[in-house]
């Protein structure tokens, strides 16, 4: 019963995310070609669904935990499910940030060019996405990859507020523009570090070794890299 139990709430889990990866995909989207109808979609339809995820997800951990009383990696596990809920559903709240700014963004000029926005993006829905695949399949190599790629989000997220900074000294006329891209730019860097603490559960769960707080330990142990 408990593994029937573990199965269910980790397919639950699966689809929360996918969902919030969605929004995350969708809100900048809506940014990038101008929608407006999708930015709007993220913040009044996929938000309710978000959070009711949360509620349901949240209330199953907390009863398998009490009925079953698991141990040793399903303990682990349910509480590991029980922190990424809490991640998602940030992840989520990221998503409506994102197209908050949006709706502000996409009907004034743009201050610069959406390439850095665009990559950034990129790179943090994948992270965000490797990270459930690394969960699911207890992947702790997947998990380290993408723990690497943080460092790549953000760098491209410097090089924003730095376009920014100097863009708001020069025309003092765009500095709403460029906090709101600022703020689009912050919100992803968030889903990158989310998506690394998650994988950094991944391998505590498989290997049993904590990696928190300690970058340079995310290697792998048979091989040093």
């Amino acid at each position: 019963m408990l593994t029937e139990k573990m199965a269910e709430l980790k397919h639950r889990l699966i689809e929360y995310a996918t969902l919030v990866e969605g929004m995350i995909n969708k809100s900048i989207k809506g940014l990038l070609e101008k929608d407006e109808n999708l930015l709007e979609d993220v913040i009044e339809r996929e938000e309710p669904k978000a959070n009711n995820y949360d509620r349901e997800i949240d209330e199953t951990c907390t009863a398998l935990i009490a009925q079953f009383e698991p141990l040793a990696k399903d303990l682990r596990t349910v509480v590991m499910i029980f922190k990424m809920n809490k991640d998602l559903e940030r992840v989520a709240d990221h998503a409506v940030n994102i197209s908050e700014s949006g709706l502000f963004l996409i009907v004034r000029p743009l201050v610069k060019p959406l390439d850095d926005i665009r990559d950034m993006a990129k790179t943090a829905s994948l992270m965000l996405k490797d990270s459930i695949d690394a969960f699911v399949h207890e992947n702790a190599a997947l998990a380290r990859d993408v723990c690497d790629r943080d460092e790549i989000v953000d760098q491209i997220e410097d090089k924003i507020l730095e376009d920014m900074a100097n863009f708001i000294r020069e025309k003092r006329d765009g500095i709403r523009r460029s906090l709101h891209l600022m703020r689009v730019a912050n919100n992803l860097e968030r889903v990158a570090d989310i998506s690394t603490n998650i994988c950094e559960e991944v391998i505590y769960i498989v290997e049993g070794k904590d990696i928190k707080h300690h970058k340079g330990d995310a290697t792998d142990p048979t091989t040093g890299i």
